[in-house]
């Protein structure tokens, strides 16, 4: 028998978008196991419930992809979202080859470059003093640190964000991706076609000739496989990397006595991080199909439905974090779950992670303190992604 709570969940809602908390408490608490008839969905909430799920893929498949949009889910979802929506052992193989060309090292390497490019952005935008701190910085650095790694050419790389903003767009009252958006997805896949297929020619020091060459046991990825990691790059690391930035930069400011820690002593910039993935995490919630008949807080969830992994919810479980709606840099947030787990732990992690790092202590470095208009702030309307559009910022230097 299907639950039947009072509170209201679809990440359709522009509502959701503004403020999820409210909802995801009432969530945990009242049904921590969900349906949404309308959209077909089930969705868990809590903390322990979320992470298990993470970790146990023969009970909760990728197999369909991890989005909720009809257009986005099926077999043929690894299409566009790569590993992200296989299940071992091809899950296994994709990652294992893909890995061989983003390496830790690779990672490491792109220290000086993502600092170089952080100035690059940050130090025209300071000197304005007022600036969108999306379209100026947060949403020009993951694009660059990502299409630097492929080999994008600059004069393309605008438009490439362009078209990403397109893909994750969600418009009011249309529970799939818009015309627009299935439109730029199929431009980025033409132009990392023609991309891959130049690179096979003419190899370079870029990742994809890196993938290209990656081979394991004599296997190796096909341009197919390529182009789908590609796409997932450009899609999820940029957009939730940008999200990350200028999330820690709202939040901060929401909370000054937990900025001034990071703003007067660098040191604490991991911390502001970390506690910004917890608090208000870019990716909110990925798509798991049911593998088979699973019981749930008196439940059965048949074989074959979908069911909502909210993460955002998860980083706020009281039941794992003391104070959860508290915004406070010194608590431990080692249980935090934004880049997921088991097998699927988001291969970016590191990359986010560092980007963010040298990003926010370079404005650190330089910034003593900033505004940000928040009524003029624009939300992005997305099912997965929770961030900013638009986040205009004054600020005055040290």
């Amino acid at each position: 028998m299907d639950p039947a709570p009072q509170v209201s969940y679809s990440p359709y809602d522009y509502a959701i978008h503004e403020d999820p908390y409210p909802t995801y408490h009432r969530l945990r608490e009242e049904a921590p196991l969900y349906r949404n008839t309308d959209l077909g969905f089930w969705a868990i909430s809590r903390h322990a419930d979320v992470a298990g799920a993470f970790r146990d893929h023969e009970r909760y498949s990728s197999g369909n992809g991890v989005s909720l949009d009809p257009s986005a889910w099926g077999p043929y979802a690894h299409k566009t979202m790569s590993f992200l929506a296989l299940d071992p052992p091809t899950h296994t193989r994709m990652r294992t080859l893909v890995s061989k060309g983003f390496t830790p090292r690779r990672v490491r390497e792109l220290e000086e470059s993502i600092l170089a490019l952080t100035r690059r952005h940050l130090g025209p935008a300071l000197d304005k003093g007022e600036f969108d701190a999306i379209g100026d910085f947060a949403g020009k650095l993951p694009m660059d640190v990502i299409s630097q790694m492929m080999g994008v050419p600059e004069a393309d790389r605008d438009e490439v964000r362009r078209l990403a903003d397109l893909v994750v767009h969600r418009e009011e009252g249309l529970n799939d991706v818009p015309p627009a958006g299935m439109d730029a997805s199929l431009t980025l896949v033409g132009y990392y076609q023609d991309m891959v297929a130049a690179r096979k020619a003419r190899p370079s020091a870029d990742l994809t000739s890196a993938l290209l060459a990656a081979e394991a046991d004599g296997d190796r990825l096909d341009e197919r496989e390529i182009i789908a990691f590609l796409f997932l790059m450009v899609v999820a690391g940029n957009e939730t990397t940008t999200k990350l930035l200028a999330n820690s930069l709202y939040w901060g400011w929401h909370h000054r006595e937990q900025l001034a820690k990071p703003l007067t002593d660098q040191a604490r910039v991991g911390d502001w991080v970390e506690e910004t993935l917890r608090y208000d995490t870019s990716s909110q919630m990925l798509a798991r199909t049911v593998a088979k008949d699973t019981e749930l807080y008196g439940n059965t969830v048949p074989a074959g439905d979908r069911i909502l992994l909210l993460i955002g919810s998860a980083n706020r479980d009281p039941r794992v974090f003391p104070d959860p709606d508290v915004y406070d840099l010194d608590p431990d947030t080692s249980q935090l779950i934004s880049f997921g787990g088991g097998r699927h732990f988001c291969l970016g992690a590191n990359l986010a992670r560092l980007e963010a790092q040298i990003a926010l202590t370079e404005f650190a470095r330089q910034v003593k303190t900033y505004e940000i208009d928040a009524a003029a702030a624009v939300r992005v309307h997305s099912v997965n992604v929770r961030g900013f559009a638009t986040l205009p910022i004054q600020v005055i230097r040290k």
